[in-house]
C-alpha cells in the first residue's frame, strides 16, 4: 500500500521559502526610493526619512543576499 500522494505546500510554507531574486529587487527599490527622497526639494519630512529608508534598504539587501537562489 502506498502512502498519500504529494500534497501542495501551504501558504505559510510558500511564504517561508525565501528566494533571493524578488527580495533583492524589493530592497533595491527601497534604496532607490530613499535616494529620490533625499534629492527632492518639496518635502522636509521625506528628506528627513531618506537616510533611514536608504539604510533599511541596504540592511535588507545585505540580509537577503544570504538567502538561497
Amino acid at each position: 500500500m502506498t502512502g498519500p500522494g504529494p500534497t501542495r505546500p501551504t501558504i505559510l510554507q510558500r511564504l517561508l521559502r525565501f528566494r533571493r531574486g524578488p527580495w533583492e529587487n524589493l530592497a533595491t527599490v527601497v534604496i532607490a526610493l530613499g535616494i529620490v527622497m533625499l534629492m527632492q526639494p518639496f518635502s522636509a519630512t521625506a528628506y528627513a526619512y531618506s537616510f533611514v529608508t536608504i539604510l533599511a534598504g541596504t540592511v535588507s539587501f545585505t540580509v537577503v543576499s544570504h538567502f538561497p537562489e
